[in-house]
C-alpha cells in the first residue's frame, strides 16, 4: 500500500515496543486499528455516495436525451397545393409571428444610443 515491506513493519513494531513499553503498545494498536477502521468506513461511504450521485445524474441525462430525441419520422406525404381560400401571404405571416407557447413574448430591446 505505502511501499512498506513486512520487515520494515517488524522494525517499526520493535521500536514502538521499546519506546512505549508492553503496557501501552496494545492500547495504542487498538486505537490505531479503530482509526483505520473508521477511515475505511468513511472512505467506503464517500465512494458509495459518489457512485449513487453519478448513477442519478446518468439516469437524468439518459431521460433528457430520450425525451429530446426525435421520434422516427413517418414517410412524408406529398404536400397538397395551397389554395387561395386556405392560405394567403397575410395569414402565413400572421401564423409565423403568433407565439406558439403560453409564455408572454419577450419585451422589445431598447434602442441603442448613438454617441456624438
Amino acid at each position: 500500500m505505502f511501499g512498506i515491506d513486512f520487515s520494515e513493519i517488524l522494525v517499526i513494531f520493535g521500536i514502538a515496543l521499546v519506546v512505549l513499553g508492553p503496557e501501552k503498545l496494545p492500547r495504542l494498536a487498538a486505537t490505531i486499528g479503530r482509526w483505520i477502521g473508521r477511515a475505511r468506513a468513511m472512505a467506503r461511504q464517500f465512494r458509495e455516495q459518489l457512485e449513487q450521485e453519478a448513477e442519478t445524474l446518468k439516469r437524468n441525462v439518459d431521460l433528457r436525451t430520450h425525451e429530446t430525441s426525435p421520434a422516427p419520422a413517418a414517410p412524408a406525404a406529398p404536400a397538397a397545393p395551397a389554395t387561395h381560400a386556405t392560405a394567403t401571404p397575410v395569414t402565413d405571416l400572421a401564423m409565423s409571428i403568433t407565439p406558439t407557447n403560453d409564455q408572454p413574448a419577450a419585451p422589445p430591446a431598447e434602442p441603442h444610443e448613438r454617441g456624438p
